[in-house]
Formats: structure tokens, sequence, C-alpha cells
């Protein structure tokens, strides 16, 4: 059981639940995420399995898709519907008003990540210090927001259709429109249509997971790392240098200078590391898998 699981994660469980799950599924501890949903979300969660969760650093950069639904004319302590309620506003925004705040979010921009989030501040998960009341000074954080379409806007409903580097909090952005606006707003729902080229239309449910399990079916569901590491170069190697490589010595191949990793595969098409380039056309092992 070693490859890539493209879930449809449901709404009430944190992604760590998720992999917990998983875990029973498929008969391993071995299983990891690549970008964590908050318990409110659902969509699309990528889970690495076996011995690929080694490569979660190449995939949980991935440039992200939402749906998102945002609450206007009120706030909340975690700007989501999970939180407590801060205060309410009228809602007096019109179309063209809420087209034009948009705008100042488009592109490359800096964000306040929320109290109520994993980051840490001096050592401490800001989450626990939002749970004992506390608030601290949050350093902005670069990112992209490369989309942003209006499906619907039914007041107080706004539906977003957005498209997003790693790393953005769509709590975050829907807060900031509030305040721009000068109503307030909330994050009411999101999903994750998108995580890369892992799409919601193939997603799997917890459900359909066992179900594949208990009729012997999950390779079918298993997605090979082949398939999803498609921007790195790929060599398969002699066995002869399969043994050099898993000694963690050079190998020469031939790829193009620019290429930052190289896939190494045996004769069976299993892969066997990942490799960084060295001097004069050599190729260092980064990341070594075990032998099956």
């Amino acid at each position: 059981m070693d490859g890539v699981l493209n879930i449809n994660k449901p709404a009430g469980m944190t992604s760590h639940d998720v992999v917990n799950s998983v875990r029973r599924i498929v008969h391993t501890r071995r299983v990891g995420h690549t970008g964590t949903l908050d318990p409110l979300a659902t969509g699309v969660l990528v889970l690495l399995v076996g011995k690929v969760t080694r490569l979660a650093r190449f995939l949980n950069q991935n440039e992200k898709g939402y749906q998102a639904v945002i609450r206007m004319g009120e706030t909340t302590t975690t700007y989501d519907a999970t939180g407590d309620s801060i205060a309410c506003y009228p809602v007096n925004a019109e179309l063209t008003e809420i087209q034009a705040a948009l705008k100042e979010f488009l592109g490359p921009i800096k964000q306040i990540p929320p109290m109520y989030s994993a980051v840490s501040v001096n050592g401490e998960r800001l989450y626990k210090l939002a749970r004992k009341g506390q608030e601290v000074k949050r350093e902005p954080r670069a990112i992209v927001i490369h989309h942003l379409e209006i499906l619907d806007w039914q007041t107080p409903d706004l539906t977003l259709a957005i498209s997003c580097s790693a790393g953005t909090y769509i709590r975050s952005l829907a807060y900031d429109l509030g305040e721009i606006l000068g109503c307030g707003a909330h994050l009411k729902s999101l999903v994750r249509t998108r995580s890369g080229k892992f799409e919601l239309s193939q997603s799997h449910s917890l459900e359909e997971l066992r179900n594949l399990e208990q009729t012997g079916r999950l390779a079918e569901v298993l997605i090979p790392p082949d398939q999803v590491l498609t921007t790195m170069p790929a060599v398969q190697f002699a066995p002869e240098l399969v043994k050099v490589i898993r000694y963690g010595q050079q190998v020469p191949a031939e790829i193009p200078e620019t290429a930052e990793f190289l896939q190494a595969y045996n004769i069976r098409g299993e892969l066997v590391a990942i490799l960084i380039p060295a001097a004069n056309g050599l190729w260092q092992p980064k990341i070594v898998f075990p032998e099956d």
C-alpha cells in the first residue's frame, strides 16, 4: 500500500481524524496529509500512504481551489461559522461594491493569519492562545490569490470560486472582505474543489474507501507516485545503478540542468529515490525509499 489517495473530507472531522480513519481502513500507520482542512470544510484532502509519505514536501505547496460561502453582516471569534458571534451589522453592500472590494485581494498580497490557527508564535500555537482569551500580533504572510469569481450574491450570503496559493486562509479572506465593506463577515461554508492536480470530482469518500477495502479493491484508487509527480523528470536505472543509489552515491543522468529534482525508478517501475543535481552531470540521492 504505497501511493496517494484523493479523499473527500466530510464536514465535522479534522484532517487528523480523516488520517486516523484511513489508517484503520488501509491497515497501516504510515498515512499523512499534504495540507489540512478546517473541521468546517469539506472536499479534497490529499493523503499519502506507505513509503510515499516522504513525498509530502513536493505536494503541500500545490495551488488550491475552493468554493466559499461568506456570510455578510456578522463577525465571529474564529472568522467562520464555528466561532462565537462578536458583532452584527446591517448589510447594505451592492454587487458593484463587492466586485470592487474583491479586486484588492487579487495577485500577490500579505495576509494576517487568524488567531484560531495552527501558526506558531514564540513557540506556541495561536489557537491555544486564543482559547485562553489572548490575542497576539501576527506577522503578515505572503500569499497569492490567482482568481476570484462571484458565483452568487443573495444577501447576506456571497458565494465565491477561489484559486489561490497554498497557505491561504479563506477565513481571513472572508473577515478582511467584511472589514473593507464595513459590514463584517465570516466564512459560512467551504469546499476545497482542487489541490494541485487532484479534483473533487475524482475524490472518494471514507465510506467508498471502506467498501473497496472489504472487496479487496483498494488498489483501484491508490495513485502511484509517477502519476503525481508529473512535473518532475523521471529516469529508469539499471539494477547496478539502483544499488549505487541505495548506498547514497551519485549516479549520472542526462537531465536538463534546470531540473531541481529527479525521480529514480528501477526496471520494475518502483520508485527508488528522489535525486538532486550534483556536479558534472551527476545526481545525488536526497530521499531513498526502502526496498520492497
